[in-house]
């Protein structure tokens, strides 16, 4: 008989989140397409002109996005990435995008989005130059923040390269000043904490203060491996990054490579589950002109977007280490709780864990309804404290849940509503 035993309790919150951002701007998770990990730096609109960097992606993209129900399903920003601009400025010292690739230029391209109802994001850099070698904002702060505004620009990714560390926090909060100052309301994400881990524990509260959302650990593969790789790092820095997110400010893993190549069916499932559990921007980088219809649904998955979006505004994080489960939990409005339950064996078939094992089940005093999400959409029931239910999860797949409380007397909920100062998972050890 197998008995687990929690060696680690959650400790109790007393802090609040940090005052965010001002600006009026993704109160709830950013929903879009962004070019980065599926186009890349292709510019090669000669001999590949369906997959170059060039206006005619934007404009394809948005309108798939409104055709196909992406719109519908919330996903509103079209984003460009790195590689747009031309490499020199202009005579008066602004960017300008490279001429044979965007002939009408970003305004143009701007008014296309925003006659579809859409919203255009760009790309720049806090140092003297991008990423890819094209010209940075260093310097040139003021200029930039009001020529994306003139565009209409909607959104601005600002990454981090060729840029002193020291410096990077004086130069990312100029620019949020500089946004501001537009008048235009121009979402902004950032990539500040990314390039400061390496040195020191950034501080956190400046950048929510600073920015819309943070970009915290390496940039995301079509990989399965790459996508855990940002769930330990998420997991193992929960105490120091979870408490920073909420309405205005969020944590940024990257984007979600749904459609692509590299991962399974389950492994998409639990990419979805856990961007979602972890109040991610939900940011696809695939091509929508080419989806699987298998892939379209679980993006467009109106119950995973509800958890996503859901208004209570807390990032979820993870609470258990069962026998190569893990468990992470996200409070959600009206008392409900979103539950992911991540297999990691990646041999065999599917495992079994019983929902009693799940940290949160304990509040569930006398009993709770419980809705499974992924795989399937499935009511579960009125289950009782001492449920004997089990959820069966694929290797390297995730079974996402939501529980709700139907008790009158209902216990007291505050240790899942993130008042906390750190926040630790229960490990637990199989006898």
């Amino acid at each position: 008989m197998y008995t687990a035993v929690f060696v680690l309790t959650l400790v109790v919150l007393v802090s609040h989140v940090a005052q965010g951002l001002d600006n009026g701007l993704a109160l709830n998770p950013t929903m879009g397409w962004l070019h980065w990990e599926r186009f890349m730096c292709n510019i090669d609109c000669d001999t590949d002109p369906d997959n170059c960097i060039s206006e005619r992606l934007y404009m394809q993209m948005a309108d798939v996005m409104v055709k196909e129900g992406w719109q519908d399903a919330g996903y509103e920003y079209v984003c460009i990435d790195d590689c747009w601009p031309s490499h020199q400025r202009d005579t008066q010292g602004r960017l300008q995008a490279d001429p044979k690739r965007f002939p009408g230029g970003i305004k143009k391209l701007a008014d296309y989005i925003h006659s579809k109802g859409l919203k255009l994001g760009i790309y720049g850099d806090v140092g003297t130059n991008t990423c890819a070698g094209y010209p940075g904002s260093l310097g040139h702060y003021e200029t930039d923040a009001q020529t994306f505004a003139d565009w209409g620009v909607d959104l601005l990714k600002f990454d981090g390269c060729y840029m002193n560390w020291t410096l990077l926090g004086e130069g990312y909060v100029n620019m949020s000043n500089a946004l501001n100052r537009t008048g235009r309301s121009i979402l902004y994400s950032c990539e500040w904490p990314l390039y400061e881990w390496p040195f020191h524990k950034p501080n956190y509260t400046a950048i929510r203060e600073t920015c819309n959302h943070w970009r915290n650990f390496a940039d995301v593969y079509d990989s399965w491996s790459s996508v855990k790789s940002i769930l330990d790092w998420t997991a193992s820095h929960q105490d120091i990054i979870v408490p920073s997110a909420g309405p205005g400010g969020w944590n940024d893993p990257d984007m979600l490579v749904i459609g692509n190549f590299g991962l399974s069916h389950d492994q998409q499932e639990s990419q979805m589950a856990f961007w979602a559990i972890m109040a991610a921007p939900l940011l696809m980088s695939n091509d929508l002109r080419d989806i699987c219809p298998r892939s379209k649904e679980l993006l467009q998955n109106r119950h995973i977007i509800a958890i996503s979006q859901d208004p209570l505004g807390k990032q979820g994080y993870r609470t258990a280490k069962v026998n190569s489960f893990e468990v992470w939990e996200r409070p959600l409005s009206k008392k409900r709780l979103a539950v992911a339950v991540l297999n990691k064996q990646e041999i065999g078939g599917p495992r079994g864990l019983a929902i009693s094992s799940v940290p949160g089940w304990k509040f569930c005093d006398p009993q709770c309804n419980v809705t499974q999400i992924l795989p399937q959409y499935k009511e579960m029931g009125v289950q009782p404290l001492h449920s004997k239910l089990v959820v069966r999860v694929n290797p390297s797949g995730t079974v996402l849940l939501t529980v709700s409380p139907i008790s009158s007397n209902f216990k007291s909920h505050h240790n899942l509503h993130w008042q906390d100062t750190s926040i630790k998972d229960k490990h637990s050890t199989i006898l």
